[in-house]
């Protein structure tokens, strides 16, 4: 690594050092976009998913954003997780639009940063009558990376099983101009989310190095068992590929149920110094045949609330919600983080 990297590296990790320290030890990440996308109205049955809303609303994640803001998300995370430039080009539109929309992402969710933060200016207390948290703070927009399985729309980015065809180059060439996009456009670090295997990790952690990202980055894995990540490889070879990753600033779980967080934090801490997040789903169970979540099949906004103190003393340090969590969930998670003295 020359010089010039290794100066990256050590500014990256500052990065969330210095976050994490302003927020007290702890900071709280924002909920699930999808799905409060479709609360808002917006129809999502598309292989762009929530994607498509660059496309024909970007008014409505502007205002989901800021729902999260207002509710004590410290770190937004942007709508790019199903948006990839192959994905825009199975849709017809050419690879500069596929670009533009990429960047149209970073950029809505920090014009709903600025938005929040002339709220919080005119202002007079942290906490409204109805509940908003208007209190100015450092907030971090992420650029979501979704995986490639993601892309492929088949439901694989739960399994991991991409098939012998697909080697670490080829994972390696279909991410590296979309991060280079996200980057160029101006978000605080790059979220790889919900990453289901080895290969991709590695192939991530090569391309931070080979394309000498300027920005931090985290990793955060996916489990159906507790134990491995969804294809099966195991979670502690996964976060130890982070942990050797000097750009990775944070390694961490979503899209998995609240049961299983507390014993994958304990394995994640073996390997890892670096801070720990979490962000799991509402443990409902997705139907990926009707492409539907099966109600009822979750744990309560309360419920998942009573383990987070349990997931910040186990370890972690940046807890949030993923698919099927709501703004409601957050503001319940940033009280509960609030109310917590520091470890």
């Amino acid at each position: 690594m020359g010089e010039h990297s290794a100066e990256t590296a050590s500014s990256s990790s500052s990065l969330m050092t210095d976050f994490l320290q302003q927020a007290g030890g702890a900071a709280v990440i924002d909920g699930g976009l999808a799905t409060e996308l479709e609360s808002h109205g917006a129809d999502l049955n598309d292989p762009l998913w929530s994607a498509k809303c660059l496309l024909s609303s970007p008014h409505l994640i502007h205002r989901v954003h800021l729902d999260y803001l207002e509710a004590g998300a410290d770190i937004i995370i942007t709508a790019s997780y199903q948006a990839t430039i192959q994905g825009f080009e199975a849709k017809g539109f050419s690879k500069e639009e596929g670009e533009t929309m990429l960047k149209k992402s970073v950029e809505i969710a920090c014009e709903a940063r600025n938005t929040y933060y002339e709220r919080c200016s005119e202002s007079s207390c942290d906490v409204t009558g109805d509940g908003k948290i208007l209190k100015h703070r450092k907030i971090l927009v992420a650029a979501s990376v979704g995986s490639y399985g993601a892309y492929l729309a088949d439901g694989s980015e739960y399994s991991g099983n991409y098939g012998d065809a697909i080697t670490l180059e080829t994972l390696k060439d279909f991410h590296r101009r979309r991060v280079q996009v996200l980057v160029e456009s101006g978000p605080d670090l790059i979220a790889f989310e919900t990453v289901p295997n080895k290969l991709e990790a590695q192939a991530y952690a090569e391309l931070l190095e080979e394309e000498d990202i300027r920005i931090p980055a985290w990793f955060s894995f996916n489990s159906k068992d507790g134990n491995n990540v969804v294809s099966g490889d195991s979670l502690v070879e996964c976060a130890s590929i982070a942990e050797s990753c000097k750009k990775v600033v944070a390694v961490g779980i979503n899209c998995t149920p609240p049961r299983f967080i507390h014993g994958l934090i304990l394995a994640i801490k073996k390997v890892t110094t670096k801070p720990i997040l979490i962000y799991p789903n509402s443990g409902e169970f997705y139907d990926a045949t009707i492409k539907e979540w099966v109600q009822n099949t979750g744990v309560s906004d309360e419920d998942f609330v009573s383990f987070v103190n349990n997931w910040c003393k186990a370890g972690a340090s940046l807890v949030g919600g993923c698919c099927r969590t709501t703004p409601n969930t957050i503001r319940a998670i940033y009280r509960t983080m609030s109310n917590r003295s520091p470890v």
